[in-house]
């Protein structure tokens, strides 16, 4: 029988993206991406790390698949890497040629290519022009979009056009902490309306193409006032409207969720809300945790808590106790994934497409294998909980069809380096040997129930 609660047809699946994985940075004609050059920068990532090798990916693919295969996954989400694909503007028949081979072993093994186009590596080239401040970063990506769509379309079965814009808008524009590494505070917007606006014009030219099940992968969770008093509920309320509803909104209502946004925008917002809100087939949830907001004291603003918009700034994210907590010293909260379903499905009613949970997942250091085991039940408790919160978001009605695992295999975990272990595949660094945690055997049974 398949997990209690879920249907029968749902989608098992992980998740992976180029730069965490693939290594092979300076091979096959790829060219520097923000991360190669964020990387490079004294001090910006832990121990110097770099996505230089990661999990060598690019080497490893056919073993990596074959695990996959042995997992029982329906579907595999990867990314695309938009300068090994296009460097310099130009098509790259050697790096398009990595993703064929690609989606064409995962196809023989049985699984469901699900391709995400942008997954944060922006060209540095662009960067250099603008990146997704300059709104014609966003045509780029279309016409990336086509190139990727004609040669992969006829075998993936799932797109993702732009994976978690909120976090390329917050951490690598606004505040400094994720490449490129910029702080522009809230002069960040346009990047929020560019990438949104890239999505629509890579929808399009995916269905021109001739692909279809187009989505987006969208990072979302709960935003809970620190107290009830009204400066922390109105606190809470702008935080969510920020990082929720700035990105949602456009794409399933068509507008944007406050006047003083929308005046924000660069360029012609009607017609631009026009392209953003194309029609999607699926909407990609990216869940990991809740967030506790309050009004923020004085010495706590920052460069996004001193912007005028929107009403009821400064705020400051709390600390949220009373849960577990990863080794990352994120919270543990399953029931947040079935709140942020709700609080979607309330919202958007009829007007919101079916939902994938495109990635969910938990850092623990688990150790090296030990006689060839790699023990890890602290993973098997987050990923059962999580499906068990998913199973009561579909017992209360909403249309969830399918979860990813985040992640395959351990990765880069951007400026925290190789520290965080997310993966159901422990991956020694200095050897890339592959070992199967007790997790990937857990989720194997899992997927065998169905």
């Amino acid at each position: 029988m398949p997990f209690p609660g879920l249907p029968d047809d749902f989608l098992w699946g992980t998740a992976s993206a180029a730069y965490q994985v693939e290594g092979a940075v300076a091979e096959g004609g790829r060219a520097p991406s923000v991360w190669d050059t964020f990387c490079a920068r004294p001090g910006r990532v832990r121990d110097e790390d770099t996505g230089a090798v990661a999990a060598d990916h690019y080497h490893r693919y056919r073993e990596d698949v074959a695990l996959l295969r042995d997992l029982g996954v329906g579907a595999y989400r990867f990314s695309v890497s938009w300068p090994r694909v296009l460097p310099g503007g130009r098509v790259n028949a050697e790096g398009l040629g990595f993703y064929d081979r690609l989606v064409d072993e995962l196809c023989e093994a049985g699984i469901a290519p699900a391709a995400t186009l942008f997954h944060w590596d922006t060209p540095q080239e662009l960067e250099d022009a603008g990146g997704w401040v300059n709104r014609d970063t966003a045509a780029r990506f279309a016409e990336y979009a086509e190139v990727v769509g004609a040669k992969l379309g006829d075998r993936v079965r799932m797109w993702m056009t732009i994976n978690e814009p909120v976090v390329v808008t917050l951490f690598g524009y606004a505040l400094d902490v994720h490449a490129p590494g910029r702080a522009l505070g809230f002069d960040a917007l346009p990047v929020a309306h560019h990438l949104l606006l890239g999505h629509g014009l890579a929808a399009r030219a995916l269905r021109a193409a001739g692909c279809s099940n187009i989505g987006i992968a969208s990072n979302h969770g709960p935003v809970w006032a620190a107290s009830e008093s009204e400066a922390d509920r109105t606190a809470a309320e702008a935080y969510d409207t920020l990082v929720n509803w700035l990105f949602a909104d456009p794409l399933l209502r068509g507008r944007y969720p406050a006047p003083e946004l929308a005046a924000a925008m660069p360029g012609p917002v009607a017609e631009d809300l026009k392209v953003i809100s194309e029609p999607l087939d699926f909407f990609g949830l990216n869940y990991y945790q809740p967030t506790l907001i309050g009004a923020a004291a004085p010495d706590e603003e920052s460069a996004v808590a001193s912007a005028p918009l929107p009403p009821g700034l400064p705020f400051a994210p709390k600390p949220l106790s009373g849960y577990p907590t990863t080794d990352f010293g994120w919270p543990v909260v399953p029931d947040g994934l079935r709140e942020t379903i709700a609080l979607f499905t309330a919202r958007y009613g009829d007007d919101l497409p079916p939902i994938y949970v495109t990635e969910s997942g938990c850092s623990y250091h688990d150790g090296d294998p030990v006689a060839g085991r790699v023990a890890d039940q602290a993973r098997i408790d987050y990923h059962e909980s999580h499906l068990a919160a998913l199973a009561r978001a579909v017992s209360d009605g909403a249309d969830v069809r399918g979860y990813f695992a985040w992640s395959a295999t351990d990765n880069f975990e951007w400026a925290a380096g190789y520290r965080e272990r997310f993966g159901l595949i422990h991956v020694d660094y200095e050897t890339q040997r592959r070992t199967p945690k007790d997790s990937y055997f857990w989720y194997r049974d899992v997927i065998g129930r169905g």
